[in-house]
């Protein structure tokens, strides 16, 4: 892998359905390939931060969303260039999202090999990412408070 001199912006996308599933997809690429994750990506060069990640649903999914708020802010440096130095530096943006069209069925693509709604308590059954799991905690841990 090739060492970046700067992080890279990226952005995710935590879709909530109104049954309070979870839209996730089970990665093809590094960092992490096989794990599920919330849909996300770079950001492109001039596209806004909400853009990117409504953008990225559309591309590993097939759905479309309305994006909310910034929910979330984490940085992810992982492996090694050769040279003792991360070979990867990103800036995550997390935003809460929901689906344009809530019966819609996820198709994976782009660089998803799979695309599925989750229901919270299957989580527990998957491999994802303790960032992803704290982020999902603190949103339905706030909607329940909410209520």
């Amino acid at each position: 892998m090739k060492a970046h001199k700067h992080p890279i912006p990226a952005v995710g996308a935590l879709v909530i359905a109104p049954d309070d599933r979870i839209l996730l997809v089970k990665r093809r690429d590094p960092p992490m390939p096989g794990q599920w994750a919330i849909p996300g990506g770079r950001v492109e060069w001039g596209e806004t931060l909400a853009d990117a990640a409504a953008r990225e649903v559309l591309e590993e999914t097939g759905i479309a969303v309305h994006i909310g708020e910034i929910i979330y802010v984490f940085e992810s440096i992982t492996g090694d260039d050769g040279t003792g130095r991360p070979a990867l530096h990103y800036v995550i943006v997390d935003f809460a999202a929901s689906p344009a069209e809530p019966a819609a069925k996820p198709m994976p693509a782009d660089d998803a090999l799979d695309a599925r709604w989750v229901a919270p308590d299957e989580l527990d059954s998957l491999w994802v990412a303790e960032p992803t799991r704290v982020l999902i905690r603190r949103v339905f841990d706030e909607r329940t408070h909410r209520q």
